[in-house]
């Protein structure tokens, strides 16, 4: 007999495999960045509009919140650009396989974190 499906799935519950985690993290990095792009942008106003605002925009990138934010941000489009390249591999048919997909996946995390630090503390 067929085991029975769960009516109710506790997303708690379900362990997603690394590649999973990654798309999804793909998928909320792209969604950030989209969502974030009016603040990015008025920050590139503010830098480039007169050296009164430059002023303010420095002001503004003093503050240890913003920091965050921004080291955040960061994160959020180096992760999407290394799962993407990975992606894009994958969409070439190369590295489907169970194995070199978990190994590309952890490849994904590891060098979107690194980078993350190494930018990060460049920026900071």
């Amino acid at each position: 007999m067929a085991k029975a499906r769960p009516k109710h799935l506790n997303l708690f519950q379900i362990r997603l495999p690394v590649p999973g985690f990654v798309s999804i993290l793909h998928r909320v990095s792209g969604a950030g960045l989209f969502l974030m792009l009016p603040f990015l942008l008025y920050l590139l106003q503010m830098s480039l509009q007169s050296p009164d605002s430059y002023v303010l925009y420095r002001q503004l990138l003093s503050n240890p919140l913003v920091k965050l934010l921004l080291l955040g941000l960061l994160w959020a489009f180096l992760h999407h650009f290394c799962a993407g390249l990975r992606f894009l591999v994958l969409d070439l048919h190369m590295g489907t396989a169970l194995a070199r997909a978990r190994v590309s996946s952890w490849i994904v995390l590891a060098a979107s974190l690194f980078l993350t630090v190494v930018f990060g503390a460049w920026l900071w």
